[in-house]
């Protein structure tokens, strides 16, 4: 049986220092773009190509955007996940993974105190084998973030502004502090993310509306974000 290992690129640091770690067996790399992303990702993603001294394949959803997600599906999150995460990525990912043969091998980028999300990711999937470089050197986010920096490549700009990580500009799944946040550096995102809330008739936080959130609610430093990526879209299909 044909075996390939592949690593789903998600625009961030850890992300990107896993595939370096795995880089001379690491078959191929793909990155699922999505127009909500900061335009400085692509410099990122370049920057590692470079590094990697390979392609960085880029896949798209005819969907393209949260905003056109939302629209379409009337729906912005749950409990559970966002409608934009699987639209965006889960089915673009499943499209590519139908047309494939033999065992697949993912390489992903949790960190060495994401131990519990790398257990649950192979108990929900036990159909793939999956390599955790960062746990395997039981590297930390910082000294993840400092490899990057010994590499001579810099960070996604939404690091640099205080973002977390990379995920799109207004997320759907962030909290007070974080909208707070995007309301200063992003108002026309904002602007526009609250708008949808009123055509759908829910919000993206909680209890209150976008356009009725007091501007010195929330603390970013304080609310636990996750990238977007495959536990976003393992906790959707919880729901479907």
């Amino acid at each position: 049986m044909n075996r390939k290992e592949v690593a789903w690129f998600s625009g961030g640091v850890s992300s990107f220092i896993a595939i370096y770690l795995r880089k001379e067996t690491i078959d191929e790399i793909f990155y699922i773009d999505i127009k909500d992303q900061h335009e400085d990702t692509i410099r990122f993603l370049h920057d590692c190509e470079k590094a990697l001294g390979r392609e960085i394949k880029i896949l798209r959803s005819k969907d393209e955007s949260v905003k056109n997600v939302i629209q379409k599906y009337r729906f912005i999150n749950s409990p559970y996940g966002a409608k934009c995460t699987q639209i965006l990525k889960k089915q673009v990912r499943q499209e590519w993974e139908r047309e494939q043969e033999g065992q697949m091998v993912y390489v992903w980028g949790y960190d060495g105190t994401e131990q519990h999300r790398a257990n649950r990711l192979k108990e929900l999937m036990p159909e793939y084998e999956h390599i955790f470089p960062l746990i395997d050197e039981n590297l930390t986010k910082e000294e993840v973030h400092g490899m990057l920096q010994r590499l001579g490549i810099k960070r996604p700009v939404m690091y640099e502004m205080g973002y977390r990580n990379n995920n799109c500009i207004g997320c759907v799944k962030g909290g007070m502090g974080y909208w707070n946040k995007i309301r200063k550096d992003f108002p026309e995102v904002f602007a526009e993310r609250a708008k949808l809330e009123r055509e759908i008739g829910h919000s993206c936080i909680k209890g209150v509306f976008l356009d009725e959130l007091e501007p010195n609610r929330g603390r970013i430093e304080d609310e636990v974000m996750e990238e977007c990526g495959i536990m976003c879209e393992i906790a959707y299909e919880k729901i479907n």
